[in-house]
């Protein structure tokens, strides 16, 4: 009854303590069969006694399942007192089947190849606050894929602009350039964040592996109604650019931040776009609702046209377990586009923290 009344209590925390909300990892698929494990956020002030001090938050995820997938990641983000650095750390292994439908904004259904995919995955951004909100930084990453098929026929081989069929590596440098004036990094009612970000990876392994270009911007904005409303909106771009770009490394659309409602990878290419608007309502620090909607696709380097964007539209719930970071638990559900001869797209999330 204890535990059950703090985690209810309407109460404000006045001393910025450090939180930690652990969280089960159960389901099942046909691919994977039954997956178990374990995730967690932790979070925590560098600075208590500064409240303009960002939270650093650190997600941990761990399952297993009983045909021998895996997935592991921890993703790291940090401030230092003063908000004078900011750093972002990803590491994730996992072994993990997954649906593969082919590349553009126009795949079908009834094309689905089953695949298994192996990654290991690094990477360290920097960034240093050089005047008030601006940040400037640089990256440092390493990637490693190998694709198992154990079909051998399907679209994945009969689409001779797919590479990278068995894999790769790369390792990549880069630099940053953000913006950042909201009045919070978890859960913000007002202001503006805008990064953009360029990545290039040299030829070092030679082969069938990848070397080129990426481009990313994420901005977003965000408007305060009233004490309980929040309008949030957000737009991304994504580019990768080189003579040849290992199918695993296409921008994919659709995941539990934006496009809610699609299978990642059911649209890949060399280039995206998405947009979303989200309505947040927070009934009490505990509890709120959210209405999201938002459109977007992939095209190549030619065939971008307006006809290929892509509907979404959802709702979702969330409980706030440190209502003082505006840390929350976030149950979403998402519809996409219905195609001719085949079911309405959609997704079911559970996660922890803010979809943007």
């Amino acid at each position: 009854m204890k535990l059950i009344k703090k985690m209810l209590s309407q109460a404000s925390d006045t001393t910025r303590k450090s939180s930690f909300m652990p969280v089960p990892v159960f389901g099942y698929t046909q691919e994977a069969g039954f997956q178990f494990g374990a995730g967690a956020l932790y979070s925590f002030y560098a600075d208590k006694s500064d409240t303009l001090n960002r939270s650093s938050n650190f997600s941990f995820t761990s399952s297993y399942s009983t045909k021998k997938t895996y997935n592991f990641s921890v993703y790291g983000d940090a401030w230092s007192k003063g908000n004078l650095y900011h750093g972002l750390a990803e590491l994730r292994l996992r072994k993990m089947p997954f649906n593969f439908y082919g590349i553009g904004p126009r795949t079908a259904q009834s094309d689905e190849h089953k695949l298994e995919l192996r990654q290991i995955k690094l990477q360290f951004d920097l960034e240093k606050q050089l005047l008030k909100n601006l940040f400037s930084g640089v990256s440092i990453g390493f990637e490693d894929y190998k694709v198992v098929d154990r079909i051998g026929t399907g679209v994945f081989y009969r689409d001779p602009n797919i590479s990278g069929r068995s894999g790769g590596k790369i390792v990549f440098a880069g630099i940053s350039q953000s913006y950042d004036n909201r009045n919070s990094n978890n859960y913000p009612t007002k202001g503006f964040f805008g990064r953009i970000s360029y990545q290039y990876g040299p030829e070092i392994f030679g082969q069938d592996n990848f070397s080129g270009s990426q481009i990313k911007l994420n901005l977003r904005q965000f408007f305060f109604i009233n004490k309980h409303l929040v309008l949030g909106s957000q737009g991304i771009y994504h580019t990768v650019q080189s003579d040849h770009v290992p199918f695993y490394l296409l921008p994919q659309l659709g995941n539990d931040e934006i496009m809610r409602g699609y299978y990642t990878g059911r649209y890949r290419d060399k280039n995206l776009f998405a947009f979303q608007s989200e309505l947040r309502y927070r009934y009490s620090s505990r509890f709120g609702a959210v209405l999201f909607a938002g459109t977007g696709t992939v095209w190549g380097r030619r065939d971008f046209t307006f006809n290929n964007f892509k509907p979404n539209l959802g709702a979702g719930l969330r409980y706030f377990y440190d209502p003082g970071k505006g840390l929350s638990v976030r149950i979403d559900y998402g519809l996409g586009e219905k195609k001719a001869n085949e079911d309405r797209q959609s997704g079911f999330y559970v996660s922890l923290a803010e979809a943007f």
